[in-house]
């Protein structure tokens, strides 16, 4: 199995569940803070991984690898922190408009 197959469910877990939160407030607001937090992880993961491996910390095999790289870094590992950007709101997202509608101030 690849890595890319990895995480193809994650992938499509992050899309259902924000695409769950579309019709939730400041959809819009959350999709561009998210998009400014996969930058940073983004960057952050390209220079920590090319760092990492050319430190000899670990290494992947090639058979399991997609071949695209960005310096040493493989491009499946940018994948995980892209979902995290998406997903993690958008799981807040939810989890606190059910909050909301629970409260007792809600209703009143």
């Amino acid at each position: 199995m690849t890595y890319a197959l990895i995480v193809v469910p994650f992938a499509l877990l992050t899309l259902t569940v924000t695409l769950a939160t579309l019709r939730l407030p400041r959809f819009g607001a959350r999709m561009a803070a998210s998009a400014l937090a996969a930058v940073v992880l983004c960057l952050l993961t390209a220079v920590f991984d090319n760092v990492m491996i050319g430190a000899g910390l670990f290494t992947y095999p090639d058979e399991h690898l997609s071949g695209l790289r960005l310096g040493l870094a493989p491009l499946e590992d940018f994948s995980y922190p892209l979902c995290a950007a998406f997903l993690v709101p958008a799981v807040w997202t939810i989890l606190e408009s059910r909050a909301v509608r629970r409260t007792p101030e809600a209703s009143a």
